[in-house]
């Protein structure tokens, strides 16, 4: 993954077989299709990789228990499937993940136990493990942290958990293995059309160097997710508003809350949402919210009254309670939803699976879905695209095709943080050994080090700090104040890989610690951590 290669391919290749739009869950699993198919495929991604929602999950991979609930069947049954293959394919991201549900009434063990039975029975030959009923001390042992007063018992239910920015990396660098491009930084400006007002083509913008670029292709797949609308536009500006944002907040708190390695699932809060507690790189993670947004952005914010809708719902089932000072970091993201024909602002009656649209010019889009299905999702864009553009009926291939960085269950050691690279460990390792400084963390309460800063600046396309401590390591969302602390010195070392100058450094500093203390929920001012 070196960007100045794939730039160099923008003007290179003469006419692409595949241009896609964004570079999130849906695009990747696009362009992913498509170029194992034998397509000449281009990516392009007008910021980072998975900077919007795809970086900004639950970090599950599931059926949705709650869309069983709701009689969604078939969307349930598909991701399961899609559950279990994700967990053969990239088995260094996905692992499986116990789920506690904590009972307060006497029926509520037997009616989840039933309920996650039909779960399972749905997963078929890819379940994870069966459900359990388990006593009211069995759960106390499970969870010590949960909050004992009038607990009747627990359901134990098998389901995934994964890393989402790392494994939108893992899929840009298989793009890339198997011969496809995809870049970061290039926004598409414009869509170029022949004389019948027909697609064939994008303009498309460098963000750093402002150069522009034509870029020709049989079929463009418009993957951007909330920003769906922003490209439909430029295809028609009377197309009509066809996805809405709807927002997700989570809440990262110590381990001290949440002191086990099993996940605690509320199945139904104070209104009516699903709310999870997740064990996740050694801390807590605590969603989700669901509010309907009118505006979508690349930097959403929590709003305060998801914030306090969190914390008190996570105070009524852990014996510590948590308050705004115990948050270490506070993230928003924005799903995709078609927009409801009613114009309600109910977001609980919208479907969750995805809808492959094609415009009149030939414009392929991919609505809704989430990261648990995005292979399915693209399967069933590029089958579409071929389609309508007659390019044959070459079947897909990513249904059992391993993902950059993938080794076998057994090899993965979760005690080591290194563990989401998988087949990457050793390259990083070495670098660890090359040089001394290295070796040295970037935070002292944190295990990341200056290899794997040095790493994402020469392996995976990592062009600035909110890159590296957003969505390489992931210390922006585990820990926003150590991520500002880290600032100075990893805005050194990509200069120093990069040979950019001093005030660069100064201004992606700057730009950064503006960002990440809207992480936050109380106000704090920069450490310095020194560095030999």
């Amino acid at each position: 993954m070196k960007r100045n290669e794939e730039l160099s391919k923008l003007t290179n290749v003469k006419e692409w077989d595949f241009i896609v739009i964004g570079g999130g869950a849906s695009g990747l699993g696009s362009a992913l299709d498509a170029v194992s198919r034998g397509f000449k495929t281009l990516l392009l991604e007008s910021h980072d990789f998975a900077k919007a929602t795809s970086s900004r999950s639950t970090k599950l991979v599931h059926g949705g228990v709650r869309y069983l609930a709701q009689g969604d069947v078939g969307l349930v049954k598909e991701a399961l499937k899609e559950r279990g293959l994700l967990a053969k394919n990239a088995a260094h991201i996905v692992k499986n993940q116990s789920f506690i549900i904590p009972n307060y009434t006497w029926w509520g063990g037997i009616y989840y136990k039933i309920g996650l039975s039909v779960y399972d029975f749905l997963a078929g030959k890819l379940s994870l493990g069966k459900t359990k009923y388990i006593s009211k001390s069995k759960t106390i042992e499970k969870l010590p942290t949960i909050e004992q007063n009038h607990l009747m018992s627990g359901v134990v239910y098998q389901d995934g958990q994964f890393d989402d920015a790392r494994l939108a990396i893992n899929l840009t660098q298989t793009i890339i293995e198997k011969g496809g491009s995809a870049v970061n930084y290039v926004k598409v400006i414009n869509l170029l059309k022949d004389d019948s007002d027909k697609i064939i083509g994008v303009v498309a913008e460098d963000q750093f160097s402002k150069q522009q670029y034509q870029i020709h292709g049989k079929v463009v797949i418009n993957a951007t997710g909330v920003f769906t609308n922003d490209i439909l536009n430029m295809n028609n500006p009377k197309h009509g508003k066809l996805v809405v944002p709807s927002q997700g907040i989570h809440l990262v708190l110590d381990k001290s809350f949440l002191k086990s390695d099993d996940a605690i699932m509320i199945p139904k809060t104070s209104d009516g949402r699903v709310l999870f507690v997740v064990p996740w790189h050694d801390r807590a993670l605590v969603g989700t919210t669901d509010t309907l947004l009118k505006d979508e952005s690349f930097e959403p914010r929590a709003l305060e009254e998801e914030i306090s809708f969190v914390l008190n719902t996570a105070r009524q089932y852990l014996a510590k309670k948590p308050t705004r000072e115990d948050v270490k970091s506070v993230f928003a993201g924005l799903r995709p939803l078609a927009a409801p024909k009613d114009g309600s602002k109910s977001t609980k009656e919208v479907s969750r699976s995805h809808k492959v649209i094609t415009s009149e010019t030939g414009l392929v889009s991919i609505i809704g879905g989430k990261w648990t299905t995005y292979r399915k999702m693209a399967e069933d864009t590029v089958n579409e695209a071929m389609k309508v553009h007659r390019l044959g009926n070459s079947p897909s291939k990513t249904e059992h095709l391993s993902i950059h960085g993938n080794v076998k269950p057994e090899q993965v050691d979760r005690t080591n943080h290194l563990y989401v690279y998988g087949s990457d460990i050793p390259a990083i390792k070495k670098l660890q050994e090359s040089n001394p400084r290295y070796a040295q963390k970037i935070h002292p309460d944190h295990p990341f080090t200056v290899a794997e800063v040095v790493w994402a600046v020469r392996a995976e396309m990592a062009e600035t700090i909110e890159d590296i401590l957003a969505r390489r390591v992931r210390l922006l969302f585990l820990d926003a104040r150590a991520a500002i602390d880290s600032a100075h010195n990893v805005a050194k070392i990509i200069a120093e890989e990069k040979g950019y100058s001093e005030e660069w450094a100064q201004q992606q500093e700057n730009e950064f610690i503006e960002l990440a203390r809207g992480y936050l929920l109380t106000p704090y001012s920069p450490k310095v951590i020194n560095l030999n």
